[in-house]
């Protein structure tokens, strides 16, 4: 096993990340993982399923997004990190990180995405129409009513989305969009611009399944609502093959449940996409 610490470039900030690559290299079996809202690439799915996956044959790109984390700071005391992302820039990187793998020689990885992280695979899937697998592990709804199905079961604005709206609106006409708003739900802090920019540009991961022909394997944790993370309704809607899991125990994390997430992912991916005969 080879880990490699990348630098991809963008138009701002590189993407910092990781390079997992097999000792024995198959440039058709390639991995793109796709974070979560607050998360980075060394915590949760991008950070427990490379291993196996590297049994298997896997090469795999972890790697943040400019919205990785909360808030933190590069090589000044500039902020930067999830409470000022916007969808494009996250759409942007997943850009510029396909880019980077494909100079590398992996021109059609397949795609795992947690969480936000889960819809915006979905929607660089509609851009690719090459990519072989996408793995949504909980990935929510996304669209326009996320904020309000979110913060119903208790994330995001919970029961101040009116008011929290209301304020970031204010506060963008007042052209203070970078301002921090402190919210009630996950993820806890996030900037006047971001906040309504997360309202109106999430992408809707139930219109995106029709758009998506690739084979696709859907994890939701039994902890999970239904109506936040649409796992049935977007097995019925999709536009290709869809398997379905649901993990015993598991919340939108996967505590405790990890290994049963790693067997039932790399299981799928060896079947979907089986190795090529050795000579």
């Amino acid at each position: 096993m080879l880990a490699e610490l990348v630098s991809i470039p963008t138009d701002g900030n590189p993407l910092d990340g990781v390079l997992y690559q097999p000792a024995v290299l198959q440039h058709d079996r390639c991995v793109q993982f796709f974070h979560g809202n607050a998360m980075n690439f060394y915590v949760g799915p991008a950070r427990f399923l490379p291993p196996a996956l590297l049994t298997e044959g896997f090469a795999c790109l972890a790697y943040n997004r400019r919205g990785h984390d909360t808030l933190s700071t590069r090589n000044s005391r500039e902020p930067e990190g999830n409470a000022f992302q916007t969808v494009e820039q996250a759409i942007a990187d997943n850009e510029y990180a396909a880019g980077w793998l494909e100079k590398r020689g992996y021109r059609a990885p397949g795609a795992i995405g947690h969480s936000n992280g889960g819809v915006l695979a979905a929607q660089h899937v509609t851009r690719h129409a090459r990519t072989p697998a996408l793995v949504l592990m909980s990935a929510h709804c996304g669209g326009q009513r996320l904020a309000a199905v979110a913060s119903r079961h208790g994330l995001l604005a919970r029961d101040r989305l009116d008011e929290l709206t209301a304020r970031a609106r204010a506060l963008v006409d007042d052209g203070k969009g970078d301002e921090l708003l402190l919210l009630p739900g996950l993820w806890h802090v996030t900037s006047a611009a971001s906040f309504l920019d997360l309202l109106t540009e999430t992408p809707d991961l139930l219109q995106l399944a029709p758009e998506i022909s690739c084979p696709t394997l859907f994890l939701r944790g039994d902890r999970e609502p239904d109506e936040l993370y649409p796992m049935e309704e977007f097995q019925r809607r999709s536009g290709g093959p869809c398997d379905i899991a649901t993990t015993e125990g598991g919340d939108h994390f996967y505590n405790g449940v990890a290994d049963t997430v790693v067997e039932v992912v790399t299981r799928w991916l060896r079947d979907v996409l089986p190795a090529a005969p050795t000579a």
